[in-house]
C-alpha cells in the first residue's frame, strides 16, 4: 500500500494558489489561456504548474474534484436540515446556480465528460450518490415517486452542463429543475 506524502507548506501554498487562480478563470471565462499562463498569474514558477498539475485537464479535474466535494457536502447538509423534498429541490437549484457562476468551468466539464475521464467519473458517482441518498429519503417521507432514479436526475444535470453556455440557458435550466422536481413528487 502506498500512501501519498502530505505537501510541504509552500507547496500546499502553491498548488492552492493555482487552484484559486484557474477557479476565478473558469468564473471570467478565460480558462482557454496558454496553459504556462496559469503559473505566472498564479504568481508561481511554470516548472511548480507542471509539478502539481501536468496538464490543463489535470488542472481542471482538480478544480472539478473540489467543486463536487463541496457541492455534495451542501447536499448532505441540506438532507440533515430540511425535510426531504425541500433538501432536493433546494439542492437541484443551487446545482444550477453553481453552474451558472462558474459557466467557464460548466463548459469545461461539458467539454471533459466527452472524454469521460476517472476523476469526472468518480465525481459523478459521488454526485449520484448523495442524489439517491436526498430522493431516498423523500421516497422514505412519501414525498418522491419510487420509480425514478438518481441516474435520470443526473441525466437532466449533464444536459444542463452542455447547454450551459446556450443564451436563455438559466430560464432553461431552472425550467428543467421545476419539470424534474414535479415530476418526482409523489402523487396525492
Amino acid at each position: 500500500m502506498t500512501t501519498t506524502k502530505p505537501l510541504r507548506a509552500d507547496a500546499r501554498r502553491n498548488r492552492e494558489a493555482l487552484l484559486a487562480k484557474a477557479r476565478e478563470l473558469f468564473a471570467e471565462g478565460r480558462f482557454d489561456m496558454r496553459f504556462d499562463d496559469f503559473a505566472r498569474l498564479a504568481g508561481v514558477g511554470t516548472g511548480t504548474l507542471y509539478r502539481h498539475f501536468p496538464t490543463r485537464e489535470a488542472l481542471a479535474e482538480a478544480v472539478y474534484r473540489e467543486e463536487i466535494t463541496a457541492m455534495c457536502a451542501r447536499a448532505r447538509e441540506l438532507h440533515t436540515t430540511l425535510p426531504a423534498a425541500a433538501a432536493l429541490a433546494a439542492f437541484l437549484r443551487e446545482f444550477v446556480d453553481h453552474l451558472h457562476a462558474h459557466q467557464g468551468l460548466a463548459r469545461t466539464l461539458a467539454t471533459q465528460m466527452a472524454g469521460r475521464s476517472d476523476t469526472l467519473a468518480d465525481g459523478g458517482r459521488e454526485l449520484g450518490q448523495v442524489i439517491a441518498d436526498l430522493l431516498a429519503a423523500g421516497i422514505k417521507d412519501g414525498t418522491i415517486r419510487d420509480d425514478v432514479g438518481a441516474g435520470a436526475v443526473m441525466m437532466v444535470l449533464e444536459g444542463i452542463c452542455t447547454a450551459c453556455a446556450q443564451p436563455g440557458s438559466r430560464d432553461d435550466a431552472d425550467g428543467a429543475i421545476t419539470l424534474v422536481l414535479d415530476g418526482l413528487r409523489r402523487p396525492g
